[in-house]
Order: C-alpha cells, then structure tokens, then sequence
C-alpha cells in the first residue's frame, strides 16, 4: 500500500476527485504543515479522515520506545509491514531538535564496529516509509519544531539513492526545510556523490571516512576496496565544485587504529584540499567489535592536533548510548559472536 506522503498535491487531489476541492489542500496541510496524523486532521469531516486512514495506513508500527539523557534522547524501534524492523533516534537540544532516520532495514556496507553493518541487509526502505519517521518524530517534539533531518540511522543513504533523493525533495519543498538542516551521511558511495551532486538538492554532504590511509580503511570500511580513496576526493572535489557547500568527514576515533600522530597527519592532509569539516565521534561500544574507543584525554590531543594542522574541527557530543542509540550502535545484536579485532594504523 503507497503512504500518502508520496503523493504531491496533483495526486492527492485527484484521489480526492469526488470531493470538493478545497478538501485536497486541507489534507495536503494537515499534512505537510501542520504535521498531523491523518486521523487528527479536524479541518475535514471525520468519514474522510477514516476513508484516508483505510487507503494510507501507517507503514510503522512502535515495537519498542526508550529514552535516555532526561528523556531528552528518544529511540523507537519500528516494525514495518513485513516484520522488518528500523530505529529512529529523536534528539533535543537547546537549540534545535534532530531526528536520525534509517534508510534501509540493516545494511550492506559491513562496517567492521557499526552494529548496523554487523547485523546485515534486510531491505530498502520506501519513501513513505522514511518520510513517516520524520513526521512521527515532529508530532512528538510538538511544540517544538523539528528544525533538522540527519539520514545518518541504519543503512546506507545513496545505496537506497531514489528514496533518499525523494524524501529530500520532499523535506525541502513541502516541509520548507533549508539546506544547513539536512544531511546525507554516506561511507563513500563514490559514484552516487557525483550524481548527488547534479541534482540541484539543498543538503549536507557528511563522508564517514574513519582512515585516511586505504590499508586501513579497507579494513573499517569495505566498501574502500571498490572505491579508495583517491576515488573518493575526486568524488568528494566534484561535490564542492558543482554544489559549493561544505563537506564533513566522520572519523570514530579507535584507539590504537585512528588516533595516533600518524592517523592525525594523514586526516588534515586529505581534508586540507577539499577544505572539509572534520567531525570526530568517540566509538560507540558495540558487542561485535571488541575495540576500545580512544580515551577522552586523546580526543582532545587529536582535535587540539587538527586545529593546529588547520583543520576545522568538532567533538560530536554523544548521545544515547545508555540505549543503544548513538552512532554505530543501532540494530545492536546482543548475541552477535564478537569480532576480535587485532587492527592497528599502520
């Protein structure tokens, strides 16, 4: 069954053809405006608010709800019609409120400490299906406003490339949402950045690059091994000469992996060309990867280190790792057989 967010306004008008029209633009902004549910739409009689959640029911289901952070970090587990489950992960700041969204059911990309590669690929997700986590996540913040879309949940973004596509286009023209509060995290899908790139879409590109050396990144991110990373910059220079808007590059500091001197050099000397943010993430504790995330001292050695070197650089402030909400844990399988990693920066 189609959601009804895949609808733009000329097909929902014609499904509502035998009503007057001004019903269309009510529903379209109960919707898109306001947020609502359908049920909860009050601007239309209640028999076609029950005929529009009989053709458009949710395509989720809440199969599970915790929080964390003072109730500031929320995750639900969805359940999808065919049994297949996503997490969305809602996050309140002083200054905005983010919602992390999936894009696929589990992921191929393997990445060695991320739960979600651990735990495999499921299947795409639909637009609808992305779509109606962020509007489940916005009817929660109320009264905030939800004011930023990261598509950094489970799964890799430009490996489902026409839903994530059509879920931006959508966020930007019918939610009027601006281009500094939505992102497209991606391991590196070189091929798919180019195209991103010619769309013409309002985003924020962040590259999860983790080594910046491709013995090592062949190992975290195995997806290297068909795009290294002299495959990558090129993608990364197409990005910033067609778009002109600032790239992030994700680096989950290892201990012992990617934090030594060498890692440091190695990562302002690649993002120095492309005048990238650089976005350090402490590793999130997984049960499949028996790594230790560098310690807080280090972090702050290593930012200290880019900032000299003339990088542009932040410290990620972790959120909701008490459930299984922070980067790289969702999908966490607690009776996964733990990876015994040996890797080392070389």
């Amino acid at each position: 069954m189609p959601s009804i967010y895949e609808l733009d306004p000329a097909a929902l008008a014609a499904h509502l053809g035998d009503e007057p029209r001004y019903r269309a633009e009510q529903v379209w902004r109960g919707l898109w405006d306001e947020g609502l549910a359908l049920g909860d739409i009050t601007t239309v009689p209640t028999g076609l608010r029950r005929r529009l959640a009989e053709e458009f029911p949710s395509a989720l289901e809440v199969a599970n709800d915790v929080a964390s952070d003072l109730g500031a970090t929320r995750k639900w587990v969805f359940r999808l019609h065919d049994g297949a489950t996503i997490e969305t992960v809602l996050m309140s700041y002083a200054d905005r409120v983010t919602v992390c969204v999936s894009s696929q059911a589990g992921c191929a990309m393997g990445c060695t400490f991320c739960a979600t590669g651990q735990a495999g690929f499921t299947r795409h997700l639909s637009v609808g299906e992305v779509v109606e986590q962020v509007m489940f996540a916005a009817r929660y913040a109320a009264p905030r406003r939800l004011s930023n879309v990261v598509f950094m949940g489970m799964g890799e973004p430009l490996a489902n490339y026409r839903v994530t596509v059509g879920v931006v286009r959508r966020l930007h023209e019918y939610r009027a949402m601006s281009a500094r509060h939505l992102t497209v995290s991606t391991v590196g899908v070189a091929p798919a950045i180019e195209r991103l790139a010619d769309e013409g879409l309002p985003l924020t590109l962040a590259v999860s690059l983790h080594a910046a050396n491709n013995e090592t990144r062949d190992e975290l991110v195995p997806l290297n091994r068909r795009y290294p990373l002299e495959r990558l910059y090129a993608a990364c220079e197409r990005w910033l000469a067609t778009t002109s808007r600032r790239l992030s590059f994700e680096w989950a500091l290892i201990d012992g992996v990617n934090d030594t001197d060498r890692a440091m050099h190695e990562l302002a000397d690649y993002a120095a060309g492309l005048r990238a943010h650089v976005n350090l993430i402490p590793l999130n504790p997984t049960p499949g990867y028996l790594v230790r995330g560098t310690r807080s001292s280090r972090v702050h050695e290593f930012r200290l280190g880019l900032e000299e070197l003339g990088v542009n650089v932040t410290v990620r402030n972790t959120r909701g790792r008490s459930i299984d909400a922070a980067c790289g844990q969702l999908a966490a399988v607690t009776n996964a057989h733990p990876t015994r990693v040996t890797l080392r920066a070389r």
